[in-house]
C-alpha cells in the first residue's frame, strides 16, 4: 500500500498549485482517475515500499508513463520538487511533478502507458505475478483464482500472459 503524506488527501485537495514550489498548469487539479494512475505507478516503482522514490526510481516511473527525462532533468526535478530536501520524492511531491503532463493525451498512448506500468520487466507481456504485484500495490488484494480469471479473460491466445494487443482490447471493452 502506498503511504501518502499524513493528513493529505489528493482527491479532496482543491489544488496542487497551492503546494510550495508547485508549477503552474493549464488545469490546476488532477482527476481521481489520474491520481489513481499515478498512485499505481508510484507504488510499483517505490521498490522498497518506503513511500519515497529516488531519482533512479523516478526515471523509471516517468519512462513507464511515456516520458523520457535525461539524468540532468531528473536531478533538476528532484531539486525543484523535493521540498523537504530528503533527496527523494514522496507521493505528494510526485503528483505535483506529474501534473506537468499534458492534459490532452491520445487514448491509445494512455493505454500503452498503463500497460507499461503493469509490464514491470519490460518483456512486452503481463504475467500473473506482474498483475498481482500492481493490483496489490493499488490496494486490490486479489486471490490467485481472481488473478487467473483476469488473465484468462484477457488472454485471447491462451498462452498464459497478456500482450499489448490483448490488454488494449480488454481495456477498451469496458
Amino acid at each position: 500500500m502506498v503511504r501518502i503524506a499524513a493528513n493529505w488527501d489528493p482527491v479532496e485537495s482543491p489544488s496542487l498549485t497551492s503546494a510550495p514550489n508547485a508549477p503552474a498548469r493549464q488545469s490546476d487539479t488532477l482527476t481521481p482517475e489520474e491520481i489513481e494512475e499515478y498512485k499505481a505507478a508510484f507504488a510499483v516503482f517505490d521498490k522498497n515500499g518506503d513511500g519515497d522514490i529516488t531519482a533512479k526510481e523516478l526515471g523509471e516511473v516517468m519512462r513507464s508513463l511515456g516520458q523520457n527525462p535525461t539524468d540532468e532533468e531528473l536531478n533538476d526535478m528532484i531539486n525543484e520538487l523535493d521540498v523537504d530536501h530528503t533527496g527523494s520524492i514522496d507521493f505528494k511531491e510526485f503528483l505535483v511533478m506529474m501534473s506537468k503532463k499534458p492534459k490532452f493525451v491520445d487514448p491509445e498512448q494512455e493505454i500503452r502507458e498503463i500497460f507499461n506500468v503493469f509490464d514491470r520487466d519490460g518483456s512486452g507481456t503481463i504475467n500473473s505475478s506482474e498483475l498481482r504485484h500492481v493490483m496489490k500495490a493499488i490496494g486490490e488484494n486479489l486471490t490467485d483464482a481472481e488473478i487467473d480469471d483476469l488473465i484468462k479473460e484477457a488472454d485471447v491466445d491462451g498462452n498464459g500472459t497478456i500482450d499489448y494487443e490483448e490488454f488494449a482490447r480488454f481495456f477498451k471493452k469496458d
